[in-house]
């Protein structure tokens, strides 16, 4: 997994986004994602590339009893430590490949906005399965396949610039996908939803929710929101352990 999130001129420009700004609230997808958690009071969460540990805030704002946030950025961790600190929440530099995933730990596991960096999904189904204890909840957020498989991963533009429409190419061929994101070249992973959700299913999981994200009717005064209704950019996952 290629780490773009330690790139100084990136990392400058996704801090300014306003989801980096200003948190939770600020992001598109939050209304439905928060809605996917089960209760967490005295729960032990994981929070695979947990960024600015937003996430991990929201977990022992609920009464977590014990908080992990991985992710793979020193960027990211440094600045989870600076904005969201709690004393049952801890950080780890950590890719998500990388960490261990020992056996029955969790309650739950989130990862938001991580996952379609991954090359092999299946491999982390399996070990976020593992680390889950019986009856754990797996929640995630990845970038819709039919945005990653979007060419460019950008609109097709009308001669004054306004987006005409988003072209797909090449669905059905999930890898590698280069994109240009906050003045950078980015590479990300395209993967299907058949992949995606038979990769749960195939590894123990039993599907609870599946949404695609559409952002709230109070955003739509901002700048190009309107066209997120378009095409899917999110897709909103929950899945259960069933032991």
């Amino acid at each position: 997994m290629k780490n773009e999130y330690d790139n100084q001129i990136f990392f400058k420009e996704y801090a300014n986004m306003s989801r980096s700004r200003d948190g939770l609230s600020a992001a598109g997808e939050w209304h439905q994602l928060k809605e996917l958690f089960p209760p967490l009071h005295g729960k032990t969460v994981l929070d695979l590339g947990c960024g600015y540990g937003w996430h991990c805030k929201f977990a022992a704002d609920q009464g977590a009893a014990q908080v992990l946030g991985i992710d793979l950025s020193r960027n990211m961790i440094t600045e989870a430590h600076r904005r969201n600190v709690e004393k049952q929440i801890s950080y780890r530099v950590c890719g998500i490949e990388a960490y261990e995933y020992p056996e029955n730990m969790w309650d739950c596991a989130v990862s938001n906005l991580a996952l379609h960096y991954i090359s092999d999904l299946e491999a982390v189904f399996q070990k976020v399965h593992r680390t889950l204890k019986p009856d754990g909840i797996f929640i995630f957020n990845i970038e819709h396949p039919v945005f990653t498989a979007g060419k460019e991963q950008d609109w097709v533009y009308t001669d004054d610039h306004k987006p005409l429409c988003w072209p797909v190419d090449h669905y059905f061929f999930p890898g590698e996908r280069k994109t240009h994101f906050l003045g950078c070249d980015v590479i990300k992973q395209h993967h299907t939803l058949t992949q995606i959700l038979m990769g749960l299913l195939n590894n123990g999981f039993e599907l609870e929710a599946v949404e695609e994200a559409k952002p709230p009717e109070k955003m739509m005064d901002i700048p190009g929101m309107k066209d997120e209704l378009r095409r899917p950019m999110m897709l909103l996952v929950k899945a259960a352990v069933r032991k």
